[in-house]
């Protein structure tokens, strides 16, 4: 049996080009490619693909938006959670909650993209420990 992978994960967006603005220009993850209306940002071995939401659900009849989702991106101290938040509310996030101690012993604050896709950016001392 084959270990499982995830290899990507896919967001509908309303916009690509909107999308590609916040993800690449704002929050400056690198662009991996773009190919036939879709773009795959590289985020450190799974990539996030950006689909229009349109073609996401002719493609696969997936409906775009958070869906009870919630994405989690790690970063390496409680003072770059910080940082993460303040760069994605510029590049046009809105903040969900903003970042604070959790009751785990970790930092954590959450932010919606402009499609609606729900973000933790998370610092857990314990995850990197494992």
């Amino acid at each position: 049996m084959s270990r499982p992978v995830i290899s990507a994960i896919t967001l509908g967006v309303a916009d690509l080009d909107r999308a590609l603005a916040f993800y690449h220009d704002g929050l400056g993850w690198p662009l991996a490619g773009r190919s036939r209306g879709v773009a795959w940002l590289d985020t450190g071995g799974t990539r996030l693909a950006l689909f229009p939401a349109a073609d996401l659900a002719a493609y696969g009849g997936v409906e775009a938006g958070s869906g009870g989702v919630l994405l989690s991106h790690n970063v390496a101290s409680a003072a770059a959670v910080d940082a993460l938040l303040e760069r994605a509310r510029r590049a046009g996030a809105r903040i969900l909650r903003p970042a604070g101690a959790m009751e785990w012993g970790g930092r954590a604050g959450f932010f919606s993209d402009p499609d609606g896709h729900a973000w933790e950016v998370v610092w857990n001392l314990r995850w990197q420990e494992q």
